[in-house]
């Protein structure tokens, strides 16, 4: 891996480590913190990744719309939406149910 995504792909976990239990953000939202708006598809490589590092919830973040499009990079089929509703956030058929109530923008709460 190039030494400049390595380094983004820690920006990236670091932000990940701050979303707070019971939330969720997006992709997105994770990119236009670190000022790459349109790098929500790496932050999504990033996540992809995050998988053998043990304090990076990586559960907590979704797509725009709040769907769980990295479930699959989860042990187990439901794993994703299971550590969500251990965490109180209800899903349904892979979407987080009240998106806007949990939803964690970094750019408003880390500011």
């Amino acid at each position: 891996m190039k030494e400049e995504n390595k380094n983004f792909f820690q920006k990236v976990y670091n932000v990940a480590r701050l979303i707070p239990y019971g939330r969720v953000t997006s992709y997105g939202a994770i990119a236009r913190y670190l000022g790459t708006a349109r790098s929500a598809r790496m932050v999504g490589w990033a996540m992809n990744g995050a998988g053998n590092i043990n304090d990076i919830p990586a559960h907590r973040v979704v797509n725009r719309n709040g769907v769980l499009t990295g479930k699959h990079h989860f042990e187990g089929t439901n794993l994703m939406q299971q550590l969500l509703e251990s965490e109180g956030i209800k899903v349904k058929n892979n979407q987080i149910v009240n998106f806007e109530k949990y939803y964690w923008d970094p750019s408003k709460e880390l500011m």
